[in-house]
């Protein structure tokens, strides 16, 4: 009888060894392990490296960027988007200087204070995936060939994004993809990573700002103050001389890029462009429901120091949003300089608008 229970004992020992070496993992087993990558980023080493292909879908085609992400802890972040159809690169960077915008190839670049990426999500970053992971105590689970697939809600700042798909290697939580949804589920976000690597090494300048203006093709560049609404506070002196209107000659005439989305209860109220302005080129003005207008400008080569605002994930690019009662979304697209401002007009709207225009062309 000793025997057969000694015999016993080892076969499920044994049974228990296979199950826990070849067993399928679950859910929670996968959240923990995820919470200890999440723990190692965070720590003293913490790094990563990754490039895929970004596709929005948005618009009436496809809009598809190179997206390129590094990351170094504590707080540094450099954030490539390069459009494909356009052959324009957007860096979003995060120093010890605070937090940057920058389009090298015209020399152009927004600096403001901001806590980004804290608390705001953006698909191409790996610790705002695990976050979604971890926090989402109704995720849905499932194996996918050689990957982990998660569904959970998506936390952006576009309420329009509802739903999101990840998918994790299953030896190394790389991630492969993120599909972000509708209300829909029409999937509106499709990021594909190439490649993704842990602790990789970074030189001591790869997240400096001259550094990664250096990589365009700009001429020099000087540093404008601005109001909180991103205008510009003063002019200097020399800023009407023959040499700045010969460079804004030679930028020649361009056509009014209106968006392809207008909310509804909203009308075009009137279109024009401003003569003999240095700066803004072309005003849109809208109204009914939200009242707001739309700056159109090809500046410049020039920085623009912003007051305090916030980071917003426009998908195609990065804005800058600021203001209080009066807000200003500003970003850069293809040489162009766009601004809509309004009181009433939703931040939901705002991006959506501003997305719209991505694929339009002057008229």
């Amino acid at each position: 009888m000793r025997r057969i229970t000694w015999v016993l004992a080892i076969i499920m020992s044994v049974a228990l060894v296979m199950t826990g070496c070849g067993g399928k993992k679950d859910a929670a087993s996968v959240v923990k392990d995820l919470n200890d990558v999440s723990d190692k980023l965070e720590s003293k080493q913490g790094a990563y490296q990754g490039a895929g292909t970004m596709t929005l879908y948005t618009g009436e085609q496809p809009q598809e960027y190179k997206v390129e992400v590094w990351y170094k802890n504590p707080s540094y972040y450099r954030i490539s988007l390069a459009n494909v159809q356009k052959d324009v690169t957007q860096i979003v960077l995060r120093n010890d200087d605070g937090v940057f915008v920058l389009t090298p190839s015209l020399g152009k670049s927004f600096r403001f204070q901001s806590d980004w990426p804290d608390n705001q999500g953006q698909v191409y970053l790996y610790q705002t995936l695990l976050r979604g992971i971890v926090s989402d105590n109704n995720r849905q689970f499932v194996e996918d060939g050689n990957n982990y697939v998660f569904e959970v809600a998506a936390n952006y700042q576009s309420s329009a994004l509802v739903r999101q798909k990840i998918w994790l290697d299953k030896k190394t939580y790389e991630p492969k993809q993120v599909q972000v949804s509708d209300s829909e589920a029409k999937v509106v976000v499709n990021v594909k990573f190439d490649s993704f690597k842990f602790d990789p090494d970074f030189t001591k300048d790869s997240f400096d700002m001259q550094k990664n203006m250096a990589t365009g093709s700009a001429s020099e560049s000087t540093v404008i103050e601005v109001d909180e609404n991103g205008n510009p506070v003063s002019a200097a002196d020399d800023g009407e001389n023959a040499a700045d209107q010969a460079a804004v000659a030679e930028l020649g005439d361009f056509g009014i890029i209106e968006p392809g989305y207008v909310p509804a209860g909203v009308e075009l109220k009137d279109t024009h462009k401003i003569e003999g302005s240095k700066d803004y080129s072309a005003l849109i003005r809208y109204d009914g429901v939200y009242q707001y207008t739309i700056m159109e400008s090809r500046p410049l080569d020039r920085a623009v120091s912003l007051a305090p605002g916030t980071l917003i994930d426009l998908g195609f690019t990065a804005g800058l949003l600021t203001g209080d009662e009066q807000q200003t979304l500003t970003w850069m697209d293809a040489g162009m300089e766009y601004r809509i401002t309004s009181a009433n007009l939703p931040l939901d709207e705002m991006i959506q608008i501003a997305a719209s225009m991505d694929e339009q062309s002057g008229k």
